[in-house]
């Protein structure tokens, strides 16, 4: 059976609404010249204690305080536009920055050093869970999640079809986060429906942890903004618990802070013979790399 093989190799397998309002606010500093060329459409600027440098050399992960009019405290990775400007810094020092948010992407410069504590490290609650053996049957595998039309879908209803699978959240302030996955399947959506004799046995599905406030009449109208259609991309909800689970079994670490999430990335392709064909555990542009792995993955017996 399909599902039961999607979830044999689930556990094969940073931070997740687009930002809200158009309008730089008060608080930046940057020259209009500057917010022209870049199209930057928001500027704020931020304190925080600084957790980890990742290995990219770009990357940061800032416990920040709360940014007015724009998300509240918590941890998360920022993408520095100069790296030169981390140079030195190091876990645990107090740190102030300019966030910079356009309709794409996201970064932060003008990083400066003001003070020196001890970094605070929070352990997710969805970090393990024993993956399924050849002969388990999963609950999840029948298990009615809800759509964004409010009807129930069982993951076993796809059988022989390829699947692209991935978790977010509709209030995620980020551009370059979980927008940009969600603009990942609408991209890859269009061009899959406009190539020439073109499978027509493939389904996105888009799963929210955030079930409190993720109903199927949110996710409906997120959905629309991506001009997607119900025949191919479905919007998930359901329990706590179920999606929970769910993202437990395809390797999703989810950190609730406050009305937020800190999640990482993974966007599963499960073949139409139900085996995981490719799993990208990272953000960004993927449309292109999605369209051939689904491609691929539709044509497989």
């Amino acid at each position: 059976m399909l599902a039961m093989m999607v979830f044999r190799f689930f556990c094969f397998a940073m931070l997740g609404c687009l930002a809200a309002g158009c309008r730089v606010p008060s608080s930046s500093t940057a020259h209009s010249s500057e917010l022209h060329a870049g199209a930057v459409r928001l500027v704020y600027n931020a304190k925080g204690i600084l957790q980890e440098l990742k290995p990219d050399g770009k990357t940061a992960v800032i416990r920040h305080e709360a940014i007015s009019n724009y998300m509240p405290a918590m941890t998360m990775p920022f993408k520095a536009k100069d790296p030169a400007q981390l140079a030195g810094l190091q876990a645990g020092d107090e740190i102030s920055f300019r966030l910079l948010v356009t309709e794409q992407e996201s970064w932060i410069d003008q990083i400066s050093k003001t003070g020196r504590t001890t970094p605070v490290r929070t352990e997710s609650a969805n970090l393990t869970n024993r993956a399924p053996s050849a002969t388990d049957h999963h609950p999840l595998l029948d298990y009615n999640f809800t759509n964004e039309l409010g009807q129930a879908v069982s993951l076993s209803q796809f059988k022989g079809q390829a699947l692209a699978i991935t978790f977010f959240f509709t209030r995620c302030p980020i551009p370059d986060f979980c927008p940009r996955l969600s603009k990942n399947f609408e991209e890859a959506s269009r061009k899959l429906a406009a190539l020439p004799a073109a499978p027509t046995n493939w389904h996105f599905l888009s799963v929210s942890f955030d079930t409190a406030f993720d109903t199927p009449a949110v996710l409906r109208a997120y959905a629309a903004r991506y001009h997607y259609d119900p025949v191919h991309w479905s919007f998930l909800t359901g329990p706590r618990e179920q999606i929970g689970e769910l993202a437990r079994l395809s390797e999703v670490t989810v950190e609730p802070e406050g009305a937020f999430f800190n999640h990482s990335f993974r966007t599963l392709i499960i073949d139409a013979a139900g085996r995981l064909q490719m799993t990208f555990p990272i953000g960004g542009n993927l449309s292109d790399a999605l369209v051939a792995e689904i491609l691929k993955a539709a044509a497989s017996k």
